[in-house]
């Protein structure tokens, strides 16, 4: 399969969730502005938020009175090319070529993927040629350890642990130095996923930054937030509140496969403008994609 029939089946239920509404209300009759009233409700039901609901809404209504929309297959194609420009803004693949090692700080809450997403990276940087070495960071919990250190000997690479509850800080400082004085190509560190609205935990992921970059000049190189989609608004929150702690550099949407919310990346893309580096579609390896707006955009549609 494809990476856009990858993407494509991965969109299914937001998808439905849109069209099946706009279907519904054109059906057998010319579009006019009431047509655009169902629209606006699908956008809004995949969590698109208002603002977005409105931008697009609005362009659609634009294009109807030029005279541009005038089937359901119209309305489709005028959605996924204002949805393109809107995510077109955060297409940045993400380049680990240029420091060795390159660092990588991974962040999320519970349940976000964080650690199968890490697994998931580092299956493509070895298929890339690329050496890489995982930092177990999150030590409250010896399940994290052990987790991330089943997906280590799965994909043969090695791990920089302590002992449960150790200093985090103290494992990305040793994981740093290892990955430097072994020449590796990638470093990943995993963290805790405490609720986000913890101020301990950002306090905490402050200091790897602050002993990472003290390590090794540029450190991290990458602070990436892996988010649910299956959280939807919540997920904007959590955003929003990483990134105004942590100054986040890039995204992983995970779980578009189960949910109807994808609509929610549009407003991440205008408001935030953080770069969306790869999303995830499933739970093999190579459903990790790199985000690319023009084939998310016209398989949303």
């Amino acid at each position: 399969m494809g990476i856009f029939d990858k993407i494509k089946n991965g969109l299914t239920r937001t998808r439905e969730q849109i069209l099946t509404r706009i279907e519904w209300a054109v059906k057998g009759r010319a579009i006019d502005e009431s047509a655009f009233d169902e629209v606006e409700e699908a956008l809004l039901l995949s969590d698109a938020g208002i603002e977005i609901t409105e931008i697009l809404v609005r362009a659609l209504k634009d294009r109807w009175k030029r005279g541009q929309i005038n089937s359901v297959d119209d309305i489709k194609r005028g959605l996924a090319e204002e949805v393109e420009k809107i995510l077109r803004t955060v297409e940045s693949p993400l380049d680990v070529t240029g420091n060795t090692p390159f660092v990588i700080l991974t962040l999320g809450v519970n349940g976000a993927g964080k650690t199968t997403t890490i697994a998931k990276l580092a299956k493509l940087y070895k298929d890339m040629g690329k050496t890489v070495l995982f930092g177990a960071c999150d030590t409250f919990r010896a399940a994290a350890i052990e987790q991330i250190e089943v997906w280590a000997k799965r994909l043969d690479i090695d791990v920089i642990k302590q002992k449960e509850g150790s200093d985090p800080a103290a494992v990305a400082y040793d994981a740093t130095r290892a990955a430097h004085a072994r020449g590796i190509d990638v470093l990943i560190l995993d963290t805790a996923g405490r609720l986000h609205t913890k101020s301990n935990l950002m306090e905490e992921m402050k200091k790897i930054k602050r002993v990472t970059g003290k390590e090794l000049q540029g450190a991290p190189h990458e602070t990436l937030l892996v988010v649910d989609a299956t959280n939807g608004q919540n997920a904007i929150v959590q955003t929003k509140t990483f990134n105004d702690a942590l100054g986040v550099t890039g995204m992983v949407i995970t779980k578009l496969d189960g949910t109807a919310k994808g609509g929610f990346i549009l407003p991440i893309a205008r408001s935030l403008k953080i770069p969306i580096r790869f999303v995830g579609v499933g739970e093999q390896f190579d459903d990790l994609i790199p985000f690319r707006a023009q084939e998310f955009s016209k398989a949303l549609f």
